[in-house]
């Protein structure tokens, strides 16, 4: 099995948070960056498989203080040897599709290929209504409002569009959002003429390419954290993306397991009930069942203060020692036999120390009974 770690940081613990304007403290930031810096290198060590990060803008608050997740990405790659790195997730709605297709191929270089990208469709309304006025766009409540059904088109159109800019030399694209290029755009540039591709003789621009393109071909793996709905699945059960299904019912996972195995095998992929299909947990791992309960305990205080209010449903939580959470993996893997486990794990909510130890008994005590030898 997989074992990739989704990191929320959090820029403070919960006293710290409670004081106000956590997210504007330069101390606290810093103290953050060492903390994932350590805890990558760490994890890296210890073997698992990929580190990612969520993107969301302007938390003042100090909540989810991770504004870009490829840059992010660059510093951890840079400090470490084989763990890969990825976002989950670019929020689409609020880019422009060609600059995030260039941003993960340079990385993609960078890294020679130690990377997965992840792309979502953005539920904040605060940074999303605001990065999206360009294109009109808003954050969705996936409540099949007007809005929800604009994000979604635009959503797909982006995704469209950076598999062209990936795939082709050279492209165009007519769509709702975006046209590419845009109509009367002159390029009368003899070095085109001899050299490029994209343009008439009478310098009308027809297409254009970016550079470079991705390390891996076609391109990076794709993931869709988190998945609640069997549109999203279906769309990358024929796209040959990855969701990441964050829920704690398992008759509703089982569901979306066999929707997406049904649609990924009318698109023409050769697939078995959990391949090309993701689960995730947070993970509240502890020497004893006391340790484990506290972490418990300050996350259900942060869910609470900040997931709840966006509607944001609960999700599957692994607690307890090294053998609890085997019981419980092993338990849902049962039911359920997916082949790669995402777990959100809290940095900067908890003591650097108590993480340091969380990664090291999860990986030390806990992965080998689902590696190649496991019992």
């Amino acid at each position: 099995m997989k074992f990739h770690l989704f990191m929320l940081p959090t820029v403070g613990r919960p006293q710290e948070l409670q004081r106000g304007l956590a997210g504007l403290r330069d101390d606290l930031y810093q103290r953050t960056l060492t903390e994932i810096e350590e805890q990558a290198r760490f994890a890296d060590e210890l073997g698992y498989y990929s580190l990612g990060f969520t993107e969301h803008h302007f938390h003042i608050e100090g909540f989810e203080l991770s504004t870009n997740p490829i840059m992010l990405d660059a510093f951890v790659a840079l400090r470490t040897n084989r763990i890969k790195v990825g976002q989950l997730a670019t929020v689409l709605p609020a880019h422009h599709p060609l600059l995030v297709a260039e941003d993960i191929a340079i990385l993609d270089q960078m890294t020679k290929g130690r990377m997965y990208v992840g792309f979502a469709r953005g539920y904040q309304s605060r940074w999303v209504n605001t990065l999206g006025q360009p294109s009109g766009l808003g954050a969705t409540a996936s409540d099949k409002s007007d809005q929800d059904v604009r994000n979604r088109a635009a959503f797909e159109e982006a995704w469209h569009i950076i598999k062209l800019a990936w795939t082709e030399d050279t492209f165009s694209y007519d769509g709702q959002f975006w046209k590419v290029p845009p109509p009367d755009t002159t390029w009368d540039m003899p070095a085109t003429q001899k050299w490029g591709r994209g343009a008439d003789a009478d310098g009308t621009l027809r297409e254009i390419g970016i550079v470079p393109k991705p390390f891996q071909k076609p391109y990076p793996p794709v993931y869709a954290p988190f998945t609640f709905s069997a549109t999203t699945a279906r769309f990358w059960a024929r796209e040959g993306g990855t969701p990441v299904v964050l829920a704690d019912d398992v008759e509703f996972c089982k569901t979306l397991f066999q929707v997406y195995l049904e649609e990924a095998q009318g698109a023409g992929r050769d697939l078995k009930l959990g391949q090309g299909i993701a689960m995730g947990a947070t993970l509240c791992l502890g020497e004893t069942e006391k340790q484990a309960a506290k972490m418990r305990e300050d996350f259900d205080w942060l869910f609470q203060s900040w997931f709840v209010p966006f509607g944001f449903p609960p999700g599957l939580v692994f607690q307890g020692t090294p053998e609890q959470v085997t019981g419980q993996i092993k338990q849902l893997h049962d039911a359920l036999p997916f082949e790669e486990l995402f777990l959100w794990i809290n940095t900067g909510l908890f003591e650097h120390q108590v993480m340091m130890r969380q990664l090291e008994l999860f990986a030390t005590k806990v992965m080998p009974h689902f590696g190649p030898e496991a019992p």
